[in-house]
């Protein structure tokens, strides 16, 4: 197995670290890692959500976007036969506004070595609302809107099924982002059915078999106080690999010492 670390951001992201792309790099090396895949956040459309400050912080501006491919390919090659950079993008789910995200790709495909698509929004109050900015946001936006924790899972398993269906439509390598990130708050929030998230996720494995879509094995929720687990449930894990799935871990890193943080837990579950 190739040590990997496939979900990482980089100074681009407006609510991570300004450090240089190098020392995530490097970290990656002192760990061990042979491949290391750079997913930032590409613009969204104008006005995705209502509040302006938050909009400023989920995704670099359109004009962004071609210096990120400048820095992370300049970075690609500088760091070649020390590590396989791979250049990516962690693609959002644009409910009824898919047709963004496929223009982007197809104007910045031959940059592209892989790319990640993840649910961060819902339809809420006021238009879309993030799923993890906040526990106080969450309940606002969305757990009031819906009327129950229920009926907000169902809607964001929906988007997720449709998300699979999107990303199928994708020429490049692609998995799907943190399939559980719903749980990001679960501690802060109304008691969830573990039985409903079972049912909902064993669901999609053989979709993403048969479309050639892997899995983003992200460990974030580790570092996050109302989650303490891997956005990825072992059991879903274990199916993946049973029925072909590409599954690669991701550290989904905002800044240097996040790197590879969890491959503990991965490495010890596919041994």
């Amino acid at each position: 197995m190739i040590k990997w670390d496939g979900h990482t951001h980089s100074s681009f992201c407006r609510h991570g670290s300004d450090a240089p792309l190098h020392q995530y790099l490097d970290r990656a090396i002192e760990l061990g890692f042979e491949r290391y895949t750079v997913s930032e956040h590409p613009p969204l459309p104008e006005g995705w959500v209502a509040d302006a400050k938050l909009m400023g912080e989920l995704a670099m501006r359109g004009d962004e976007l071609p210096q990120y491919f400048e820095y992370a390919t300049r970075y690609k090659e500088k760091y070649a036969g020390l590590i396989e950079v791979q250049v990516g993008l962690e693609l959002d789910y644009l409910y009824r506004h898919e047709s963004f995200t496929l223009d982007l790709v197809d104007k910045w495909q031959r940059h592209l070595d892989d790319v990640i698509v993840s649910v961060h929004f819902l339809p809420g109050k006021d238009g879309m609302r993030c799923i993890d900015f906040t526990p106080d946001d969450f309940r606002e936006g969305l757990l009031h809107y819906y009327g129950s924790i229920e009926r907000v899972m169902e809607e964001y398993y929906n988007h997720v099924e449709k998300a699979v269906e999107f990303a199928a439509q994708l020429p490049m390598r692609k998995r799907i982002g943190h399939i559980n990130l719903i749980e990001k708050f679960r501690s802060a929030l109304p008691e969830m059915d573990d039985s409903a998230i079972r049912h909902r996720i064993l669901q999609l494995v053989p979709k993403l078999a048969a479309q050639g879509i892997g899995v983003d094995v992200n460990t974030a929720g580790l570092r996050v106080g109302t989650c303490g687990k891997p956005y990825v449930p072992d059991y879903f894990l274990k199916e993946c690999m049973k029925q072909g799935v590409e599954c690669v871990f991701g550290s989904d890193a905002h800044r240097p010492e996040h790197v590879g943080a969890g491959w503990e837990w991965y490495a010890a579950f596919t041994e």
